[in-house]
């Protein structure tokens, strides 16, 4: 796919981190820009200067991701783009024994329900819902209608202690990768996903020094954090590639994520 201001893209999550540099690069292109998210200030102050539209959306309501789509496909036209990279963590062993008390907890069901909703179910709802959009628009020459990029985790094969939930919710959307390919492959719509490994996002950012300094040691090459920049590099490949179809990717350094 040709990257020009002739294409309308929505970026989830786009306010902040891999989202915002996924955003910035596709406007860098001149790609109309929508961006979904919560944060109401940071995603308008990064659609403003980036030419796009903010649309504040939580990606686990219904009426919210449709009247995203509404207001993005209202400044722009419909999206051939959708960029996933809204989502959150959080962490709790399965079951655990206090070691002063000797009390015994699980973790919390509600807890664990959340994140599935925000990282799995609510990436699905926006890929569902841009691709019934994109099912109206005319191919392009190569019979291409759209490109969808899903953001998961290296947890979601090597998760650490603690991050069941996580880790589920992410492995659910390296899971569901292939089957939507195949689901959209007679549209001429190609679905992909990214499993980026320890970035630099304004999450980490709050992270101890020693701390940062300490993962980035543990990363075989090169010896730092991932930069939100080269995930947007490699969502632009998977955008602008047209035999790129169907694969999850690790985007890591090499690394494999220890036990704890």
């Amino acid at each position: 796919m040709k990257l020009d201001n002739t294409v309308a893209a929505v970026v989830t999550g786009g306010a902040s981190g891999l989202g915002e540099a996924t955003a910035r690069a596709l406007a860098a292109q001149g790609v109309k820009v929508a961006i979904f998210d919560m944060n109401e200030a940071r995603g308008e102050e990064v659609a403003k200067e980036i030419g796009g539209v903010f649309c504040k959306v939580n990606v686990t309501s219904d009426a919210d991701v449709d009247a995203g789509f509404e207001k993005a496909r209202a400044a722009h036209g419909q999206e051939r783009i959708l960029v996933n990279c809204a989502g959150t963590g959080n962490a709790a062993k399965t079951a655990s024994r206090d070691k002063a008390t000797g009390e015994t907890k699980h973790f919390p069901l509600d807890a664990f329900d959340r994140i599935i909703q925000i990282n799995l179910v609510g990436t699905f709802r926006c890929i569902a819902k841009s691709a019934k959009g994109m099912l109206d628009l005319e191919p392009l020459e190569d019979g291409e209608r759209g490109a969808i990029v899903n953001t998961a985790s290296v947890a979601a094969e090597d998760g650490q202690m603690g991050q069941a939930a996580y880790s589920a919710s992410k492995g659910g959307v390296v899971g569901m990768t292939l089957p939507i390919a195949r689901d959209l492959m007679g549209e001429g719509i190609r679905v992909n996903t990214i499993l980026p490994g320890i970035f630099n996002t304004p999450l980490m950012n709050g992270a101890p020094e020693a701390v940062k300094a300490g993962l980035a040691a543990s990363v075989p090459f090169p010896k730092r954090l991932g930069n939100p920049e080269e995930y947007a590099q490699l969502a632009l490949t998977m955008i602008t590639c047209g035999y790129f179809n169907g694969e999850d990717v690790r985007l890591d350094g090499g690394i494999r994520m220890a036990p704890r």
